[in-house]
């Protein structure tokens, strides 16, 4: 769950993107799982979905460190990619996600996500 004002938009990087709607000072929490809002998704359960959700579940979910897909519920499937990225993305899902730098309104939030994607090769393609 967002734990910080956002909004989306147009991305340079790419599609659409996540923005900050305020100022965000390093080492705030950007993002945080919170169980019964953010979904993880079994491989077994995925199968059992019709292709549109699992179209859906393979586009905006990331895979975990289990094996596990994790939907966010909120806008925070929009975060888009960057080697420099200005918020943490820890392979642990407990551990939020934090502002690396201090962030201005209006900037697109990023992550790398190799640090906690299994699935991030073919999103990067």
């Amino acid at each position: 769950m967002l734990l910080v004002k956002t909004k989306i938009g147009p991305s340079k990087i790419h599609g659409i993107g996540l923005f900050a709607d305020q100022p965000i000072a390093k080492g705030a929490v950007v993002w945080k799982f919170i169980e019964n809002f953010d979904l993880e998704i079994t491989k077994t359960t995925l199968n059992t979905l019709p292709i549109q959700a699992r179209d859906n579940i393979l586009t905006y979910a990331y895979l975990n460190k289990d094996g596990n897909y994790v939907l966010c519920s909120d806008d925070a499937r929009f975060f888009n990619p960057q080697d420099s990225p200005n918020v943490t993305a820890p392979q642990d899902d407990s551990a939020p996600n934090i502002a690396i730098r201090n962030i201005v309104s209006g900037e697109e939030l990023t992550q790398n996500y190799k640090n906690f994607d299994a699935d991030f090769e073919r999103k990067l393609k």
